[in-house]
Order: structure tokens, then C-alpha cells, then sequence
């Protein structure tokens, strides 16, 4: 997972995205620069979006599956053919079953309770969410007993703002909504859209290209 976020330190985020607006989205998602996405899969046919997304663009880049709370939809991401996984919390069950199965997992952390259990598992790369609610200083206050710890930043990102989570010291950040706005979606203007994410990517200070 590490190695997976150094390559690609900006991943998209799609959720309630239309199944017959991903292959576009995704298009425009590549073409701006973004090489991981996350499927979150609390969203109508998101087993279905991880399939597509897999066969139109396996081959230039991470597809990811969000939300995975169950070790079910665990066991249903990766049939469905996820190369990554992502939590907003961290449930024991589904920690120790990645770590059994050698899953790529992000597990999603807020207090260093979470972060505690993440590390016993053998997880040392760490979802902060929501990351936008919680003070600036918060990443390093984590880090000091942590020392082992590094973290991405998911919840609130957005082009104002990405460049100071990189300046805190994430390695990462995952941007959803705030990527590509909705007016383009709708209308289904992906070459826009590829521009916008473009913009969003030249406020990045690190990134890795989308080598998968």
C-alpha cells in the first residue's frame, strides 16, 4: 500500500457516480494525472463500476474500493477485482482478515486508539479521517508516540487546500466531490473535466505519475 501511495499520492475518490458516467470519469480522472481511484462501495453498482473500471484501465491504474466496513464487502471488492482497499474506521474484524489474505489495505483512523490497533495489525499507512475537521498540528501530534505511522489525508480535500496537507506531512491525500464538479459530470464533458483535474494536480507539490 505504501509503495502503491508513493507512486500515485493523489487518489480519486467516486462515489454515486452513475455507472454509465465511469468510464468517462475515469478517462478524465487519467488524463488529468490521478493513477488510483476508489470505487466506495456504499454506491449503487460499485462491484459493477470496480469491474469496468478494471477492464477499461487495469492497466494504467490503481482501482481501488472505499467503504469497506464488512469483511463481506472485503470478500466482494476483491472478487469483484480491487486492488486496494479503504476504510473510514478500524474494524478489527477486517483488519486481521487483510492482514491474513496480504489484502492492500488503508484503514481509516482518527484517535491514536485507532491508530494503536491499525499498528498491531501490521498496518503502518493510515487513513486520517475526516481530515478537513481536524487541527493542523494534529498529523505531527499523532506522529510523536507514532513514530511508525504515516498517513493520508481523506475528507475535505480539495484544490485550496491539498498543497497544506503535503506541507503538514501526509503522504497522500484521497479528493471526492471536490474533484471534478458536478455541472461537468452531468453534462458529461470529460475533456473539461480532465482540465480540471489538471488544475488540481498542479497544487500538488509531490507526485508520482501514474505508474501502477
Amino acid at each position: 500500500m505504501r509503495k502503491l501511495i508513493e507512486k500515485n499520492p493523489v487518489v480519486a475518490i467516486l462515489r454515486n457516480v452513475p455507472l454509465d458516467s465511469t468510464k468517462g470519469y475515469l478517462s478524465a480522472v487519467l488524463s488529468g494525472g490521478i493513477g488510483a481511484v476508489e470505487i466506495a462501495l456504499n454506491s449503487k453498482d460499485a462491484l459493477k463500476q470496480i469491474e469496468t473500471a478494471k477492464l477499461a484501465f487495469g492497466d494504467k491504474m490503481a482501482v481501488g474500493a472505499g467503504t469497506a466496513v464488512t469483511v463481506t464487502l472485503v470478500k466482494e471488492a476483491v472478487q469483484a477485482g480491487a486492488d486496494f482497499l479503504l476504510s473510514p474506521s478500524a474494524d478489527r474484524d477486517v483488519l486481521e482478515y487483510c492482514a491474513e489474505q496480504g489484502i492492500k489495505l488503508l484503514p481509516g483512523v482518527m484517535t491514536p486508539s485507532d491508530v494503536s490497533l491499525c499498528l498491531r495489525c501490521g498496518f503502518d499507512l493510515l487513513k486520517l479521517f475526516p481530515a478537513e475537521d481536524l487541527p493542523p498540528h494534529y498529523l505531527k501530534s499523532l506522529k510523536g508516540p507514532f513514530d511508525k505511522s504515516d498517513y493520508v489525508a481523506v475528507g475535505g480535500v480539495k484544490k485550496e487546500n491539498a498543497a497544506s496537507f503535503f506541507a503538514q506531512g501526509f503522504l497522500g491525500v484521497g479528493v471526492g466531490s471536490n474533484l471534478i464538479p458536478n455541472e461537468l459530470q452531468q453534462a458529461g464533458n470529460w475533456e473539461q473535466a480532465a482540465a480540471v483535474v489538471q488544475e488540481f494536480m498542479r497544487e500538488v507539490p509531490r507526485t508520482g505519475g501514474n505508474d501502477k
